[in-house]
């Protein structure tokens, strides 16, 4: 016979009280481990393509998982977790949480191998998420009559429209229209991106500023704020509206600039190089220098603007979403805001993976160990397995639960 211990039922309540705790608690796990394992599978085993897709583009699959899958979990966790923070109203916590977590699982597991008769499906999937975040923040909106809210709303918005057209694309076999829609994601994200570290740089730096929260030292300048969120939604029109490539590109190099302009804000004496700043500052340098590349090249400068969408998404999207996860899963767990030595090591290995990722695209022929990829999904991979074995513990624990600080 074979003894098999089980678990008591307490334990597993308090495990999952702890996942369940509240939004950043589940998802931030589910985002670093989806981000970690699609770009190995994707490289190693499914060597850039699907198994089980005919008549779709594997590359669109490979967008829409990494945008809207990995992405869009840390977005689950950050919105459900934040917006309740900054409206003073009860968290989202328990059993609605699985259910937000089982429509995005829903959605990746078609994506796992491009299983298109699951298009549709995924596709609702993936909606009915979106929806709900754009349905909460608009009801925290009038409910505190508010208008702060609303520009996570409008690019909410966009980012539904930008994955359900990229399925619709799909279903119709339509590759030109699925790249807009990609592109259009890819855009409305960056313009996230923007708000959040807007709201998330002002406390943080005053935290690392004075730990003792007694005075507010850093204080930036109002009208420049939420500029490059409004120069991305600008964009985003002339997306929508088929402008041509130089509007578009002119717009594109804007948006740019404005996140560049953030970086210097994050100068604020010797600890602005500490890594719990230097990762937010990073971000805004990075997406704004993919923009910018990416501007450049639709104007008609010979760049390539695979690479510079790359620089875009792993950089600036993918180092800000590691940064916010590390800072939020410390001050929600009751620890003090200094990164251990293995979260500074996730994020130098994130920096070499996209630097490995974006080499063979402005240096043609470069040889590098393992393909041209290969080496870029290794670093991504090791990055955010490291966050997972630093902060799991932490975010899944029930000790936790109650020694919240942020």
């Amino acid at each position: 016979m074979i003894a098999v211990r089980i678990a008591p039922p307490v334990a597993r309540n308090r495990l999952f009280d702890a996942m369940t705790g509240e939004g950043l608690r589940l998802f931030f796990p589910l985002a670093a481990l989806h981000a970690a394992l699609w770009p190995l599978l994707w490289v190693f085993l499914w060597s850039f393509g699907l198994p089980l897709v005919s008549a779709t583009a594997p590359g669109q699959w490979h967008a829409q998982e990494m945008i809207i899958g990995s992405f869009g979990a840390a977005l689950i966790g950050f919105l459900t977790s934040a917006l309740p923070e900054w409206t003073d109203t009860p968290r989202l916590s328990g059993r609605p949480l699985p259910v937000l977590a089982g429509l995005w699982g829903l959605a990746r597991f078609a994506g796992l191998v491009g299983f298109e008769p699951l298009i549709l499906v995924a596709a609702l999937a993936d909606q009915a998420w979106l929806l709900f975040l754009l349905a909460y923040v608009l009801f925290l909106s009038w409910r505190l009559r508010t208008t702060g809210l609303l520009g996570f709303a409008a690019l909410l918005a966009a980012l539904a429209l930008s994955a359900g057209g990229l399925r619709l694309a799909m279903l119709q076999g339509d590759f030109d229209v699925g790249e807009r829609a990609i592109r259009f994601g890819a855009i409305a994200f960056l313009g996230l991106l923007g708000l959040a570290i807007a709201r998330i740089t002002v406390p943080v730096t005053n935290l690392v500023l004075d730990p003792s929260e007694a005075t507010s030292p850093y204080r930036p300048h109002p009208g420049r704020i939420n500029l490059a969120p409004a120069l991305v939604g600008l964009l985003l029109v002339a997306e929508a509206t088929g402008q041509s490539d130089a509007l578009r590109g002119y717009l594109m190099i804007a948006a740019g600039a404005a996140f560049l302009d953030r970086v210097a804000e994050g100068f604020v004496g010797r600890e602005a190089f500490r890594a719990e700043l230097a990762g937010l500052w990073l971000s805004s340098a990075l997406a704004g220098a993919g923009l910018v590349l990416g501007g450049l090249s639709l104007t008609g400068l010979p760049l390539p603007f695979v690479g510079a969408l790359h620089l875009m998404l792993m950089s600036g999207l993918g180092i800000g979403v590691l940064a916010v996860l590390s800072i939020a899963g410390l001050l929600h767990t009751g620890q003090p805001l200094v990164f251990a030595p293995s979260t500074r090591i996730a994020m130098l290995l994130m920096l070499g993976a996209v630097l490995l990722r974006i080499a063979p695209e402005f240096l043609p022929g470069l040889p590098l160990p393992g393909g041209p990829h290969g080496l870029s999904a290794v670093f991504w991979g090791l990055s955010l397995a490291l966050w997972l074995k630093t902060y799991l513990p932490l975010l899944w624990s029930s000790a936790t639960l109650a020694s919240e600080s942020c």
